[in-house]
């Protein structure tokens, strides 16, 4: 199940994580499609990838949280 968390690295950057476990069943290529659809609809990016000794893949995606700043108008 993915999970999010955040995380400031420098001043006025921060980003959001996104942990998810897949399965060994599921091959290099049904990964690469999901980590695609992933990074076109939901602006995600690859942080990191592990393989575990049993064959599961832990991924972890980040996308970076841009805030707006406010703006005061005085008339």
């Amino acid at each position: 199940m993915p999970t999010a968390a955040r995380r400031a690295h420098r001043r006025n950057v921060e980003w959001e994580f996104d942990r998810v476990l897949l399965p060994r069943e599921f091959s290099r290529n049904v990964v690469t499609r999901l980590l695609v659809e992933r990074a076109e609809h939901g602006g995600w990016e690859l942080d990191r990838m592990r393989i575990g000794a049993d064959g599961t893949r832990r991924v972890v995606l980040r996308r970076k949280i841009i805030r707006q700043t406010r703006t005061t108008m005085f008339f």
